[in-house]
């Protein structure tokens, strides 16, 4: 089973072994509006935790996506070139950024719970 953890920046990361599947929230992806533009990072990118990795473009603003934990990309989402809506449609699905081989598992440790940033949002 996929563990999922969150960042105060509006990432999501899906655990499944050592592969990472990054995206960003629901919560983000509403704050954004319609996403027009995404740029993606490279396959083979190495990054550190809290690195700005991509960046998202709306009809409101352009804001920075950075890396919930360190590793190394393995690949972009291909359909968001395409179709950058799919954000918004389905920003924790089919609208993930990218996926990446973690480098430190105890990074996942800094990150927060569904049930703690569900609170954390709340605040907002």
């Amino acid at each position: 089973m996929s563990e999922v953890r969150y960042t105060d920046q509006h990432e999501w990361v899906r655990i499944d072994g050592d592969v990472a599947t990054v995206g960003i929230t629901k919560y983000a992806a509403a704050q954004l509006g319609d996403v027009v533009f995404v740029e993606l990072p490279e396959a083979g990118r190495k990054v550190g935790q809290g690195s700005e990795i991509a960046v998202v473009e709306s009809v409101k603003a352009a804001s920075e996506v950075y890396a919930p934990v360190g590793g190394e990309i393995s690949e972009s989402n291909p359909v968001l070139a395409a179709e950058p809506a799919k954000i918004n449609a389905d920003p924790e699905g089919e609208g993930w950024f990218f996926r990446m081989r973690l480098a430190d598992k105890s990074e996942l440790g800094k990150l927060m719970s569904e049930a703690q940033y569900t609170e954390f949002v709340k605040s907002l």
